[in-house]
């Protein structure tokens, strides 16, 4: 049985790392007692597949997993069980039974959509350079000491309007295809706006079909 989850991390979970959120994942389901599968071979691991590595720092309300049981499993209970044994800074917002022989997660997704909360100090004209980076060429970057365009990997850029605190948002839509990964943080900096002062959540992760 192959259980697709959606999740949120908040919290003081924003500063867990990928390989520790995967830890934390498959602890959780071996205290809520889940029969999980294991690969197979000399070290058999819990099958347990994230879509998309966090960024550090940052929150979600749209984080995706599979997970694959031994057995058929009733998912409100699965969902309760594995629930309980989550931090709260974890919530589980929905859970589903998909195909087995579907691809994995990582091979499907294509793009993912974020918000970025500006402060009040960088948040002047920001419409208009918005509008002057999505009308740019090119944007070239450097990414570990390498050279690449950051355009071609923008799909969407627009302000949104100010949340509770009157601060400025941003909504950006990257593509997320292996290879082609835009990054929250590079377009930030590309507006000359440093990435460090700025709260940044996912919020939806785009798949094929």
């Amino acid at each position: 049985m192959r259980i697709r989850i959606t999740f949120s991390k908040q919290g003081a979970l924003r500063y867990t790392g990928h390989l520790d959120l995967h830890t934390l994942l498959e602890r959780a389901a071996r205290r809520a007692s889940l029969p999980l599968a294991y690969s197979q071979g000399f070290h058999p691991t819990p099958k347990i597949q994230l879509a998309s590595a966090l960024p550090l720092g940052f929150s979600s309300r749209a984080e995706v997993m599979d997970m694959w049981l031994t057995t058929d499993c009733a998912l409100p209970q699965v969902r309760a069980d594995l629930q309980a044994a989550l931090p709260r800074d974890i919530q589980i917002l929905d859970i589903q039974q998909v195909d087995d022989r579907s691809p994995a997660l990582q091979t499907q997704l294509i793009a993912a959509e974020y918000e970025a909360t500006i402060p009040e100090e960088f948040a002047s004209n920001l419409t208009s350079r918005l509008s002057a980076l999505l009308g740019a060429s090119s944007l070239p970057r450097v990414r570990r000491g390498k050279a690449y365009d950051l355009r071609p990997l923008i799909e969407s850029l627009e302000a949104a309007p100010a949340d509770g605190s009157g601060k400025m948002r941003m909504s950006m839509r990257l593509t997320a295809r292996e290879g082609a990964t835009g990054r929250p943080e590079e377009v930030l900096s590309a507006l000359d706006i440093p990435p460090e002062s700025v709260r940044v959540e996912r919020t939806r992760l785009i798949f094929q079909g």
